[in-house]
């Protein structure tokens, strides 16, 4: 892992950024400085950093990347040379700077690797990997830092090779390994032309996409989104900020009033039940991430005003017998 780029300018937290058991590093307003190691959130207070000296070193970092900040632009986002994110914030959205750089990790995670931290059951990894396979649309929802992109990089593996897949991402994180992909990164914040997510979603439907890969659903795209889920562009992978798989799915239908004021709730919800076939959610537990339920969708109810839908792992559905019974349905499906 390098960090020549920024280790001139952000000297006092040198040994962490080089430490490859840390996964995260996070500096406070206040001026602490905490880091994540295997899951724990820990404080180091040997750190000094001033104030000044780490705003000067961001402005400096930002603008060799390309980006703005300043108080006009106090907010940045934007993937380092080796892929690790930095996110960081300046007065006046803050009294003092602050940031937070998520490492990139050149280790490729494999679902083996989640069975034997605890993340998912092997029975459940089968489960949805054939799910994947046969062209399920899936949201992958969780919290932040819970693992979602982990998840569904692992997830994306399962897509045939013969398939091709675009992926749309804010910050570039997913390193899928497909012979037939187009990863492309949003462009705002820069000193040239904004390129949004939505921008790139709209023009990904003219690229002759088996599968659309969308980072995160959190703004006006999800209207695009759904509209591709519903015109041709089925088994496709995203993931959504939520505190529960059930929770998603009304997110994921708020997301997409913002933009389309003229819907209805229910109209919107339907939609979403004849496009959306499960909700994987992912939490964060100490030391571990942990899939916490699977939600598959049936659709919508206009009459009871809510979705139709069935836990098939998690809440209080017994796993293995309902896991072994999708499967049966999916195999036939496949067959």
């Amino acid at each position: 892992m390098s960090f020549d780029l920024i280790i001139p300018f952000l000297r006092p937290i040198e040994p962490l950024l080089l430490d490859d058991s840390i996964s995260e590093i996070m500096g406070n307003p206040d001026s602490s400085w905490h880091y994540e190691r295997d899951g724990y959130l820990i404080q180091d207070n040997s750190i000094q950093f001033d104030a000044a000296r780490l705003r000067t070193g961001l402005e400096v970092v930002a603008n060799k990347l390309g980006k703005k900040l300043d108080e006009d632009n106090p907010l940045l986002i934007a993937r380092l040379p080796d892929g690790s994110r930095l996110a960081a914030m300046i007065p006046p959205v803050v009294q003092s700077p602050g940031v937070v750089i998520r490492k990139f990790t050149t280790r490729r995670f494999t679902v083996e690797d989640l069975i034997v931290r605890g993340t998912l059951p092997r029975s459940l990894a089968e489960f949805l990997a054939i799910q994947v396979e046969c062209g399920k649309t899936i949201l992958i929802s969780g919290g932040t830092g819970t693992g979602k992109t982990t998840l569904l990089n692992i997830l994306a593996q399962s897509i045939p090779d013969r398939e091709r897949i675009v992926i749309i991402e804010d910050t570039a994180e997913l390193a899928i390994q497909k012979p037939n992909i187009v990863p492309t990164e949003s462009q705002t914040d820069t000193h040239r032309k904004p390129v949004t997510f939505d921008d790139l979603l709209r023009a990904s439907l003219r690229w002759r996409p088996d599968r659309i890969i969308l980072g995160e659903v959190r703004g006006i795209e999800a209207r695009t989104l759904l509209d591709s889920f519903n015109t041709g562009h089925s088994g496709s992978l995203a993931t959504i900020h939520a505190n529960s798989a059930a929770k998603a799915l009304r997110r994921f239908a708020n997301l997409v009033l913002r933009s389309h004021s003229q819907a209805t709730y229910a109209d919107v919800e339907a939609e979403i039940g004849d496009a959306v076939d499960l909700v994987v959610h992912i939490e964060r537990q100490p030391g571990r991430r942990v899939i916490r339920e699977v939600l598959r969708l049936n659709g919508y109810s206009r009459a009871a005003q809510q979705f139709d839908f069935e836990m098939v792992y998690g809440g209080n559905c017994l796993p293995e017998a309902d896991l072994n019974s999708n499967r049966k349905d999916t195999d036939d499906a496949l067959a």
